[in-house]
């Protein structure tokens, strides 16, 4: 009885919390007018004769009122060059809430007329646009990139707030320009007969990245010839080249090792009885290790200082490896893998171009992705 007893004290007490948050009276008790009025309002929509959500309602909305009329009263008297902003906000917020009510019956018998602003929303947007194009032109007018990007943004807030405002698309397209880096990126030149063809596969990769490159939309990559062709002057110049390579530098090591097998059948008695013994055998395993390496350098050159802004070199390895293995002596006294070894024969490697290609791949890896950390926040 008294497990039942302390049951029916803890079902008890959580309906009393859970019609506190579904009534919004706990939002209300915190301050927070606004979720109040909107639990209150859900709770009248499916209980109309909820005596603690309409006593919520009344008294979160005047309450809700009247703190958003005082923030927009001080923003109003504020310096604050976005204002407007503020007051836009706290107008939507205050038409919000007429809305809640309005769709719910209930709720209109305790709230006849929610105060609702629309011309006051409409005006405010149109100062807010009015200050964000400002403060942009005034960004525009600074005459270098980095205030470009900002008047960009501004631009676009403008948009968002009032689409077709003044010449604002116009006025984003110059900021974008002015604030874009073009960066012509120069091919890898190598004649080194063999090695030709790689190359030409290793600068369509970059060219690949540099043509999909769009994690900041303000630096645009050009290959040489497009740069040509369209008449493009840089703001940078991205030039690769290769300072050292060397293909094929191949190595082979000989491990010689002595084997024996004890307690192998190696005949047998008179009476056909097996005898044990000691198998031996010399097993020669073969390495083959041809390595490939490069070093390729990057540097980005100010096309108007003519000065290097940044370099950096980046190393690539390729090792292609073959292993064999001879034996002489009793094939008994090797285990299944080494025997396996020994059934093997020297392969040919890849072609020089190909072991080009592979000591490449970890230097392309290295490559984007500093190209790509250094323009991420350019």
């Amino acid at each position: 009885m008294k497990n039942i007893s302390r049951l029916r004290y803890f079902i008890y007490l959580s309906l009393i919390i859970l019609g506190g948050c579904t009534t919004g009276k706990n939002a209300l008790q915190k301050g927070d007018y606004d979720a109040s009025v909107a639990k209150a309002v859900s709770r009248l929509q499916n209980s109309p004769k909820n005596s603690e959500a309409m006593q919520v309602l009344k008294t979160a909305y005047d309450l809700a009122l009247q703190d958003h009329l005082r923030k927009i009263n001080e923003a109003k008297l504020s310096n604050d060059l976005f204002r407007w902003e503020s007051v836009m906000y706290d107008y939507q917020k205050i038409n919000q809430l007429a809305d809640d009510i309005n769709s719910c019956p209930a709720c209109l018998v305790l709230v006849p007329n929610p105060s609702k602003y629309v011309k006051e929303v409409a005006e405010s947007k149109l100062n807010a646009a009015a200050a964000r194009y400002e403060s942009g032109l005034s960004y525009l007018n600074t005459n270098n990139r980095l205030s470009a990007k900002k008047a960009y943004y501004e631009f676009e807030k403008t948009q968002n707030l009032q689409p077709n405002y003044k010449d604002v698309k116009n006025k984003m397209e110059d900021a974008y320009w002015a604030a874009v880096t073009r960066v012509v990126v120069q091919p890898i030149i190598l004649n080194r007969g063999p090695y030709k063809l790689s190359a030409d596969y290793f600068q369509q990769q970059i060219d690949q990245f540099i043509s999909s490159y769009s994690r900041n939309k303000f630096v645009i990559f050009y290959g040489e010839d497009q740069a040509t062709q369209q008449k493009i002057v840089p703001d940078q110049v991205l030039s690769l080249n290769f300072d050292d390579f060397v293909v094929g530098q191949t190595y082979v090591k000989e491990r010689v090792e002595k084997l024996k097998r004890d307690s192998v059948v190696i005949g047998e008695t008179r009476e056909r009885k097996p005898i044990y013994g000691t198998v031996r055998a010399t097993l020669s395993i073969f390495e083959k290790n041809i390595s490939s390496s490069g070093l390729l350098d990057m540097s980005i050159m100010d096309w108007q200082t003519k000065k290097i802004v940044r370099q950096q070199k980046f190393p690539g390895t390729y090792v292609w490896r073959d292993s064999w293995a001879s034996y002489k002596g009793d094939d008994r006294a090797l285990d299944k893998h080494q025997l396996a070894m020994t059934r093997r024969k020297e392969i040919l490697p890849p072609p020089p171009s190909a072991l080009f290609l592979e000591f490449t791949k970890p230097i392309y890896s290295q490559l984007v992705d500093h190209i790509s950390g250094f323009y991420n926040n350019y």
